[in-house]
């Protein structure tokens, strides 16, 4: 589904990179996380797959067509994007907001009114009780579900995700970390989420790629990188979710 072989991005004329020579292969259906501390690429490399960012090197393959034979509009409208504080339009009621795309593909308006209305039931936000309401009427969680529900309206087969649950409380955060991992199988999406949190990434991820300097280290799934780091500094990482656990047990007794 989506193929990254060689790719890297400079922003100095290559004489450093901050992503550099990443490989990997996302299977259809799959939700593959990128994981790593700030700056180590993987916003970087997440937003070169819908050509936000341009890479520098490589070529990274979208249902096996190059994204550089693409045409880069066309390209995104067809990828869902979601990203943390999501952006929605403030002047803009919540049904306008999750049309947007559609309206920008030309769907006759019966056909967006309908395609609003079954997403905002879909993420949990009924239409007659919030597709009228703006954005400053929501919390930060419905908020989000709004975004979401954006990302999905003309019905993108993949879906990016930046930090997408980053901003939101704890109790809102694991609600829709659950949430997003039913739809992403109900709807048969192919996923790929950046995140710095340990724990996010190993309870949604069926891959993760720990990302550091813009490098991949290790790429497997939860129980393998758990049990075979491979790589000291995915070791310490697989480590603080198992510590923090210890410390809540322990205040148990």
């Amino acid at each position: 589904m989506i193929e990254l072989d060689g790719v890297g991005k400079s922003y100095d004329g290559s004489q450093t990179f901050a992503v550099a020579d990443v490989s990997l292969n996302v299977a259809a259906g799959e939700l593959l996380v990128l994981l790593g501390e700030s700056g180590c690429g993987k916003t970087t490399t997440l937003k070169m797959i819908n050509r936000l960012i341009e890479p520098t090197r490589g070529a990274i393959r979208v249902d096996g067509q190059d994204i550089l034979q693409s045409d880069p509009i066309a390209l995104r409208r067809g990828i869902g994007y979601v990203f943390q504080g999501i952006g929605l339009f403030p002047h803009l009621s919540v049904a306008e907001n999750v049309g947007v795309v559609p309206q920008l593909l030309g769907w006759p308006q019966n056909q967006t009114q309908e395609r609003v209305e079954e997403l905002l039931e879909l993420v949990g936000l009924p239409a007659p009780e919030y597709a009228a309401r703006r954005p400053a009427e929501l919390s930060g969680g419905q908020r989000q579900r709004v975004g979401v529900a954006r990302a999905l309206a003309a019905r993108p087969r993949i879906m990016l995700m930046d930090e997408p649950f980053g901003a939101l409380d704890p109790l809102t955060r694991d609600s829709l970390q659950t949430e997003y991992a039913a739809l992403h199988r109900r709807l048969e999406l192919t996923t790929v989420m950046v995140t710095h949190d340990m724990t996010e990434a190993l309870l949604l991820a069926d891959r993760i790629a720990v990302m550091s300097g813009g490098r991949i280290l290790r790429l497997g799934t939860p129980r393998e990188l758990i049990t075979e780091p491979g790589h000291d500094y995915v070791a310490a990482l697989m480590a603080s979710p198992k510590r923090q656990a210890d410390r809540l047990e322990a205040l148990m007794h």
